[in-house]
């Protein structure tokens, strides 16, 4: 048939509930985007007019914080849909999504996705639930920043990049962040969070490869992570 009707994106999000007629009219309506890592899919402010489908590659989203630092507040991977939140609230985009390695989208109209929505009442049921997953997980990652340590929250995100995004073939972690995004994602100063580091790879937990990172004993990490 198509490409949009085999296409992870359509089988792990709430385009899954499209029937045959409206992938035909889905892959009419799309528009196929390379990102470059470290460009922006769209920024903080923008009105997107749609959504976005990450088909490959990985990617974040942040907001600018009063200080001017980029808080992290998601990374994406293939399968995710961008700006539901903002298309269905009718309001310009809270956060910027960008590149952190080399990307492939594509971006669906809101006069396509709101015809869907008017017309197919599982797939309003399934977006629904999405926006709702996302607002618990922001939840869950607030609770985690007043109840936990900056030692436990990176030890938690060391273990969700491995479990959520694999290792490369030198068994390092598949996604490298710099150290100020890493700093960002657990909400401490880039200093605080290379200390840390330090630390984990003087306990053997974790070994520093240059700029990347091997995890070395994830059982000591989840420990860390729930107590």
């Amino acid at each position: 048939m198509n490409k949009c009707d085999q296409c992870i994106v359509r089988q792990l999000s709430s385009l899954k509930a499209l029937n045959k007629e409206e992938v035909i009219k889905l892959a009419s309506s799309k528009t196929t985007y390379k990102i470059k890592k470290g460009e922006a899919i769209f920024e903080e402010g923008e009105v997107t007019n749609g959504v976005f489908c990450v088909k490959d590659g990985v990617g974040k989203l942040s907001k600018l914080s009063a200080n001017g630092k980029d808080q992290i507040v998601k990374l994406v991977k293939s399968g995710e849909l961008l700006g539901q939140r903002s298309m269905i609230s009718n309001e310009p985009a809270n956060l910027t999504a960008k590149a952190i390695a080399d990307m492939e989208v594509c971006f669906i109209p809101k006069t396509e996705i709101i015809n869907f929505f008017n017309t197919n009442n599982q797939f309003s049921l399934n977006m629904m639930q999405s926006v709702c997953e996302d607002l618990k997980e922001s939840e869950n990652e607030k609770i985690a920043l007043v109840q936990k340590t900056v030692k436990q929250r990176l030890a938690e995100t060391l273990l969700h990049l491995h479990d959520a995004f694999g290792e490369d073939t030198d068994k390092t972690l598949k996604v490298q962040l710099t150290r100020e995004e890493l700093a960002g994602i657990i909400g401490t100063a880039t200093e605080s969070c290379i200390r840390l580091l330090s630390d984990f790879n003087k306990l053997g937990l974790i070994e520093l490869v240059g700029k990347k990172i091997l995890l070395k004993d994830v059982r000591a990490l989840k420990k860390l992570a729930d107590n």
